[in-house]
This record gives structure tokens, C-alpha cells and sequence, in this order.
């Protein structure tokens, strides 16, 4: 059975995540695993499942998963399109699809039966995902195919809420996400394509040791703007690559969670992110950021971005800070990354849907031990921040050996508790 084992740190590395714990040889020598040695192959084709848009085959495609679980073995979608509700994967099984194929998601919710998940920083009744790996140990999702999650109506959908409803959430209008990982470890996803996604693209909660490897992940942002689409949603979760990458999405490329309220930090469904690296990743047409820590989040600590290129995005690096949560975004660096932005580190008070609840007191949230580096930026903003004592503190940040080209060139160190500048070029450049 396929394991991605954990293996004993390479003394000789000097390898460190931000706050000095070596990288682990798991992170430096992903390997993915040649379908031969994942056990027999199950091709639905084969157990009559037909290439059709119009089509559901839920019941027939979950039916293959289960003959699969009996010994184990790798469900096979063959080229064609073939549509479905939610799936759930289980114990010895694995997913690949090949070149061609297309596991298409059903327009219509009521294929995504209501279940308890995670959702939006809370554990509720709500719409499982698609593809739904729940509470597995060694699970992969391989090849050269796609899983589209349909999203057209779904966002069309949301955005007309919107327009009668403004303060909706992202989760009052019913809408499923691409792929769901909760309580699992072991996981590698290598390859295809995840697009189109109604929700989230990729949302992991309570997992670890998770490997995503040559990912496509795309949301369009037109001729229809998907909605609240974001590429890879990291949940109260620990050691995670994510590398040669390409995410285009509309909303965050990566975003960091964990929980949100008052007493978000006292829930034990609540959690850290850490270990977290990201390397070798392309980001284009992202509307939300490269990097986000929020807006749902308790704790995110050790997270290294490195060698990546951006082609526009919000900013950088956003650290969301909730004035409704008590949250710490400690140990982040950011190392070699080239391209365009529109802000290159972005802090702020988010208050979306903001509620103390009984809670008296703003919870005092903190940012430090943050490090930008080796940088080459073309931006509007080169920092945009303002100091908010009462609600957090940003400290010990540095921004080493950087060149940026901004419109607005301000460091606003006064911001900051404590900010270090060494070799930062910045040159202004015209407003549009």
C-alpha cells in the first residue's frame, strides 16, 4: 500500500523552516508513486459508466469506489466526461484520471447531500465536496486529467444573493466545494487539473503530511466571475508542499486557517497551521493573494514561500487581522519571488461579518517574526498597513534585499513595533 512515509531528518541539512525547525527530507524528496504500485485498476468505463454532460452517475461511480476498498486499488476515470454528486474515497483506495478525462461536478446541490464538515472556521450541517477524502492514510489523486466542479450556476447564484442580501455569507448560498480533505494524512494530489470549483477549490482541515505537486488550479474571472474560489484553503493543518504549482483563481491562492471568534483559540476544533512549504509556484490572475493568513485563523506558524512568480494578484502576503479573534501569524518568510502585485505586504483589520458575541473585550491579535526577502516587485502599494493598537500588533518584521517598483513607495515603519529595512530599492513609478 502506498505510504508517504515520514523519514528521518538529514542531519546534514541546513534546510530550516522561519524559526529554525529543519525541514524534514519528506518535504525535499517527493516522489510520486508509479500507478503499477498502487493495486489493481478499476476503470468505471468498465463497470458501465458512460462519457456524458447531461448524465449523473454518482451512485455508479461511488459503487466502483466500494468494489475498490474491498482490496484495495486505484479507481481509473478514462477520457470522457463523466458527471457526478459527491463521492467519498475510502481506506486503500486512490483516484487517477487520465489524459482527457473529466470528472465533471453536478450543476444541481441537491446531489451533495448535507453532512457535517468544515466550513467558513466552524464544524456545521453543510455540502460536502465532490471529491471527499474523509479520515484516510495514504490516499492519492494522479494523472493528466481534470476534476471541474461546474461552477457557472453556483456563482450566478451567489452573486445574485448578494444583490438581494449583502451581508450573506460565502456559505448562505448552497454551493459544494471541488475537493475535501478532513482527518486524513498521507495525502498526495499530483497533476491534474482542479477547476471551476462552485467553493473552495481545495479545502484541507485536521490533515497532515499532505503533498500537492504540479497542480492546475484555475477559476476564471471572465466572461462569469466565479465566487469565493479559492485555490488551496489550509485548515488546522501541519507539514503541507505545495510545489510547481500553477494557481489562477479568483480569490486567495493559498489561504491560511484555523477558526474564528472570540474564543476561536479555546475550541478544540480549532487549530494551528504550520509547517507549511510553498515553493516553485506560479500565481496569475489571482484577485485575492498569494499568500493569506485568515480570515478565519487562530495560529500560523512556520511557513516558508520560495522561488515563485506572481502575474498580478492583490498582494503579496495579507495578513488578515480579526478584531472578533484572538489570532498569532508567527515565523513567515517569504524568499524569491518575482512579478507584479498590487500590494506587496498588506495588513488590516478584517472585519467581515464581524461578531464579539458575548465577549466584552476586542481579543488582541499578533503578527511577528516576519521576513521578505529577495524580492523583485512591480506593485502599486509597497506596504499598505496601518498601526491599530488595540486590536493588534505587527512586530519584528524584515525586508531584505529588495527591489520594488511602486506608485506608492512609503515604508511606513512608524506602523510597525519593530521593522527593519536592509537593501531595499525603491523606485517610483508613475500613477495610473
Amino acid at each position: 500500500m502506498f505510504c508517504l512515509a515520514l523519514l528521518s531528518v538529514n542531519a546534514k541539512s541546513k534546510q530550516v523552516f522561519p524559526d529554525g525547525t529543519p525541514i524534514d527530507d519528506w518535504f525535499l524528496q517527493a516522489e510520486i508513486p508509479d500507478l503499477s504500485s498502487l493495486g489493481p485498476v478499476y476503470n468505471i468505463a468498465k463497470f458501465g459508466a458512460e462519457s456524458s454532460t447531461e448524465k449523473v452517475q454518482t451512485a455508479l461511480i461511488q459503487s466502483v469506489i466500494d468494489k475498490a476498498a474491498e482490496k484495495g486499488g486505484v479507481v481509473y476515470i478514462p477520457e470522457g466526461i463523466y458527471k457526478s454528486g459527491a463521492l467519498y474515497f475510502k481506506q486503500g483506495t486512490h483516484l487517477h484520471l487520465a489524459k482527457g478525462a473529466v470528472l465533471l461536478g453536478s450543476e444541481s446541490i441537491f446531489d451533495f447531500p448535507l453532512t457535517t464538515t468544515r466550513i467558513e472556521g466552524e464544524v456545521c450541517k453543510y455540502f460536502p465536496a465532490l471529491v471527499n477524502v474523509i479520515g484516510l492514510d495514504g490516499f492519492t489523486i494522479s494523472g493528466e486529467g481534470t476534476i471541474d466542479g461546474n461552477g457557472s450556476d453556483y456563482w450566478k447564484a451567489f452573486r445574485l444573493r448578494r444583490q438581494w442580501n449583502p451581508q450573506c455569507t460565502n456559505k448562505d448560498e448552497m454551493r459544494p466545494r471541488l475537493v475535501h480533505v478532513a482527518y486524513s494524512k498521507n495525502i498526495q494530489f499530483s497533476g491534474v487539473s482542479l477547476q471551476n470549483s462552485p467553493f473552495w477549490t481545495c479545502h484541507c482541515y485536521k490533515s497532515e503530511y499532505l503533498q500537492m505537486l504540479g497542480l492546475r488550479l484555475f477559476s476564471p474571472i471572465e466572461p462569469i466571475r466565479s465566487a469565493s474560489a479559492d485555490g488551496i484553503d489550509l485548515d488546522v493543518c501541519q507539514n503541507v508542499l505545495i510545489k510547481n504549482c500553477r494557481i489562477t483563481v479568483n480569490d486567495d491562492a493559498v489561504c491560511l486557517k484555523g477558526g474564528k471568534g472570540p474564543y476561536a483559540d479555546q475550541d478544540t476544533t480549532n487549530g494551528p497551521c504550520k509547517q507549511i512549504l510553498i515553493e516553485d509556484c506560479h500565481f496569475d490572475h489571482t484577485t485575492g493573494s498569494a499568500l493569506t493568513c485568515g480570515s478565519e485563523s487562530v495560529h500560523v506558524r512556520n511557513v516558508l514561500m520560495r522561488n515563485c512568480r506572481m502575474d498580478g494578484a492583490f498582494a503579496l502576503l495579507h495578513l488578515k487581522m480579526r478584531p472578533d479573534t484572538p489570532q498569532i501569524y508567527e515565523f513567515l518568510t517569504i524568499d524569491g519571488v518575482k512579478g507584479r502585485c498590487q500590494r506587496l505586504f498588506y495588513a488590516s483589520a478584517w472585519k467581515q461579518f464581524f461578531d464579539l458575541k458575548s465577549r466584552p473585550d476586542i481579543p488582541k491579535s499578533y503578527s511577528r517574526n516576519i521576513t521578505l526577502k529577495n524580492l523583485d516587485i512591480e506593485c502599486k502599494n509597497f506596504i499598505h498597513f496601518r498601526r491599530n493598537d488595540e486590536q493588534y500588533e505587527v512586530s519584528d518584521i524584515l525586508f531584505k534585499n529588495i527591489h520594488v517598483k511602486a506608485q506608492d513607495i512609503e515604508r511606513r515603519s512608524e506602523a510597525f513595533h519593530s521593522v527593519s529595512f536592509d537593501n531595499v530599492h525603491c523606485v517610483k513609478i508613475p500613477t495610473e
